[in-house]
């Protein structure tokens, strides 16, 4: 798992006011190691691109709503570790190119801002939904698919 469930929960409550469980969070670790893979391989692009064997920061995806959501998630008080992260992602297909130190450190903001954004989706498509269910988390990992 990328996180304890007691920092998924407040996340969820914080960020959307929902109520999640351990198989909300089961459901999300899958979500969010997929979506930050998804974003390395966009870095790894980009570091290629610009004649780099080195992932750094800028080459990073991110968008001014990410940006914005990882400013949120910073001041929500909910620290997530970083080793959880590393490990999740070491079960995907490796990169060939390395992370830097400074994009390794950034990964549980982008992780703890993925949470945010998707409790958010998830309230945005169901704005009274309060206990996601199967048929929400499909819904929302829809919508993160088309854009991430």
């Amino acid at each position: 798992m990328l996180m304890k469930i007691a920092e998924f929960e407040k996340l969820f409550r914080l960020a959307a006011g929902l109520d999640v469980d351990k198989e909300d969070l089961k459901r999300l670790s899958d979500f969010l190691r997929n979506k930050i893979h998804d974003l390395l391989v966009v870095a790894e692009r980009n570091a290629k691109y610009n004649g780099r064997d080195i992932i750094f920061e800028p080459d990073l995806p991110i968008t001014k709503g990410l940006q914005e959501t990882i400013r949120e998630f910073r001041q929500m008080d909910v620290a997530l570790e970083l080793k959880p992260v590393l490990d999740a992602l070491a079960a995907l297909p490796p990169l060939d190119l390395t992370v830097s130190e400074d994009v390794e450190r950034l990964l549980p903001e982008i992780a703890g801002a993925l949470v945010v954004a998707y409790a958010r989706v998830l309230k945005e498509l169901d704005p009274v939904l309060k206990n996601p269910q199967t048929q929400h988390h499909e819904r929302a990992e829809r919508v993160f698919n088309l854009l991430l």
